[in-house]
């Protein structure tokens, strides 16, 4: 063993619906405090409510609006590997992790080599971390000033100076005046943006709205861009990436917690893959089963639920997840 030395790792990105904000997980998440048992559903706080514990019994699940949320994150992290990285089609593969997300695999030998601190980078940049917009032509926006206006991040600039731009797009595109408070911007200076939001989209013709309005400042642009970082980010799992020692689940075995496959996704299908179809495992076959409590599933084309203290008789695959999740039991003992 002393002898043994590491060899290389390919580079893994992990993106689970556990580090996406989404408000499905309050209809079939669950949590128990494990002092007092006192429960709640959603994602489970710092402290119980009622006893002040810390530690917790967790029953998570995949529902369509989780997994299409880390879909998204999925597409934006190819598009950063493929584009920003340059990475070709035939390095980079996706996984249904055949749970609650997707794996992103690079396998390159550029890659294997590096250490923890270097995949740190990627992930730093991932997601957008340190952006500063005076880097990317904003340091010195004076709106009074036309001789000292530099021109800010336009839509087809290339890395995050693009992907900024975009990102301011993509809320101007559909503003309103709460919104834009709910940002951070002040009632004066979103009404002043939602009043002039045709001219401001008009801009970007010409190279982005960076001073064409008065009265919108630096800060607020700034304000704008640390929003726009945060929808052109890819939310992966930074621990997984940065892990040179990590293990990753192999295609085609089963995830403990759903009894679905770890399945390849083609690239070119990622936006119609359906995992609670293609990554069935147990696809012939009837069980009848006692189900404690659990949500509505959907697996295959159909869906069951919610259950609650009753005897039922499911496809295996559906019997499987629920088993697997531990809210049922098997009710025939001669399966």
């Amino acid at each position: 063993m002393a002898q043994k030395g590491w060899l290389g790792a390919d580079l893994i990105f992990d993106i689970d619906a556990d580090h996406i904000s989404t408000p499905c997980d309050k209809l079939h998440d669950v949590w128990v405090c494990s002092g007092c048992c006192f429960a709640g559903r959603g994602k489970a706080p710092e402290r119980c409510p009622q006893c002040g514990g810390e530690r917790f019994e967790t029953n998570v699940w995949a529902c369509e609006v989780c997994l299409e949320t880390a879909k998204i994150e999925v597409l934006k992290l190819l598009d950063i590997l493929l584009e920003d990285f340059g990475f070709s089609e035939d390095e980079v593969h996706v996984f249904f992790s055949g749970h609650r997300g997707y794996h992103v695999q690079v396998e390159s030998d550029v890659v294997r080599g590096l250490d923890s601190v270097a995949r740190k980078e990627i992930v730093d940049y991932v997601l957008g971390l340190g952006l500063d917009a005076k880097f990317h032509g904003l340091g010195s926006l004076d709106i009074y000033d036309a001789s000292r206006l530099i021109s800010g991040p336009s839509l087809a600039d290339s890395g995050w100076r693009g992907r900024i731009a975009r990102g301011v797009y993509e809320i101007l595109l559909d503003v309103s005046q709460k919104r834009l408070e709910e940002l951070g911007l002040s009632r004066r200076i979103a009404k002043v943006i939602v009043e002039n939001k045709n001219r401001i989209l008009e801009s970007w013709d010409r190279g982005g709205p960076w001073g064409v309005i008065r009265g919108v400042g630096l800060e607020s642009w700034r304000k704008l861009i640390e929003c726009g970082v945060i929808f052109q980010s890819a939310k992966v799992d930074t621990v997984v990436t940065t892990d040179i020692h990590r293990l990753i689940r192999l295609e085609g075995t089963l995830h403990g917690k759903t009894g679905f496959k770890k399945t390849m996704v083609e690239l070119s299908r990622i936006e119609e893959f359906d995992p609670f179809k293609e990554g069935i495992a147990f696809k012939k076959g009837t069980v009848k089963v006692f189900v404690t409590e659990s949500p509505k599933v959907r697996v295959g084309d159909e869906s069951f639920g919610p259950f609650c203290n009753q005897e039922v008789e499911l496809p295996m695959a559906a019997a499987m997840l629920l088993l697997c999740k531990g809210v049922a039991r098997v009710a025939d003992e001669d399966v």
